[in-house]
């Protein structure tokens, strides 16, 4: 269903995809398909020397400590081209050996560690994790929402740790939720905690992510990542966006908010909620049916190849959206 090649995980977006299987709609596409909030943060443009220059050393550091206040953590942080760069980057930095990915969730994990010649097992959380070389989990998970408790991520981590092992806790989805977060402890050994700047702040195209970790891994990923890894203009953005308190709170009510909004809309129209975050929602899709009525609709949502009988919904942005939403589910 989504189109993408074999042994390539798919993903959210694609709306060529959409638009070559169902048509160009008369009113457009609804893209509810990556999680991503629909009002962006409202920056200031960077200034033209962030896109006349190369980033100086002072301005990545600026950028690092800005997130580094914002997560909670006193761990090394090390900016990046969207946490993307970090899951394929990791990989490579440990010898090839045994890991764990607690599955179902973002593919892009296991299919990371595999092209580096991992042996990858895709597991339960509840499952046997011991024996493992490294451990990735995802908090809150990708697409359910499912959550693991900092008690158990500690005890997970502290069993690793001993053998030299790594838990990665990608917490793309964490930014509504910080209370929740595993980056307090980012700077312990072993522990390597990942954010996304584009889903809460609405700017995936700024493509800007954080690992969170410990002095001697960040080095070894500021090393692989080489110099200028982030643009100019995405570091002035950055900076700009995780100093906002106010903008975080008021972001925060108002993500909580349309999350319950949209599933008032989903139970109207007699569809179970199965999971999810304040950024998107899973359901039940009866086959595939809703996907493909919601498409017919101008509304596309992210179907799954693993199981067609869940679909993951995203936030409407404005009033005509939502609207355009409430008739298809009606």
């Amino acid at each position: 269903m989504t189109g993408t090649p074999p042994g390539v995980p798919g993903h959210g977006g694609n709306l060529a995809r959409a638009t070559a299987l169902y048509g160009e709609p008369e009113a457009g596409w609804i893209d509810l398909s990556t999680g991503i909030n629909p009002e962006p943060y409202p920056f200031d443009p960077p200034p033209l020397a962030a896109m006349a220059r190369l980033p100086e050393a002072a301005d990545e550091a600026a950028l690092a400590d800005a997130a580094g206040r914002f997560y909670g953590t006193d761990g090394a942080v090390v900016p990046g081209a969207g946490s993307q760069a970090f899951i394929q980057l990791l990989p490579k930095l440990r010898p090839t050996g045994r890991m764990a990915v607690l599955s179902p969730t973002y593919a892009e994990h296991a299919h990371a560690w595999r092209e580096a010649g991992h042996q990858v097992v895709e597991i339960a959380p509840d499952a046997e994790l011991s024996g493992y070389d490294a451990v990735v989990a995802v908090n809150p998970n990708n697409p359910d929402g499912r959550r693991l408790t900092v008690d158990r991520l500690l005890e997970l981590h502290g069993e690793l740790a001993a053998r030299g092992g790594w838990l990665v806790v990608d917490e793309a989805f964490g930014d509504c939720e910080p209370l929740e977060s595993m980056a307090p402890y980012a700077g312990c050994a072993g522990l390597v905690v990942l954010r996304s700047f584009g889903k809460f702040f609405g700017l995936a195209g700024v493509r800007l992510g954080f690992a969170l970790t410990d002095t001697a891994l960040a080095s070894g990923l500021r090393r692989a990542l080489g110099p200028w890894s982030v643009a100019g203009p995405a570091i002035a953005i950055g900076r700009q966006a995780l100093a906002d308190d106010d903008w975080h709170r008021q972001t925060r009510a108002r993500l909580a908010a349309a999350r319950e909004r949209l599933d008032g809309l989903l139970a109207a129209g007699g569809h179970e909620v199965l999971g999810g975050t304040d950024l998107f929602r899973l359901v039940a899709s009866e086959g595939a049916d809703l996907h493909e009525r919601l498409a017919r609709a101008g509304i596309w949502t992210r179907a799954f190849e693993f199981d067609p009988d869940i679909l993951r919904l995203g936030l409407p942005g404005g009033e005509t959206d939502w609207r355009r939403l409430a008739a298809a589910l009606a």
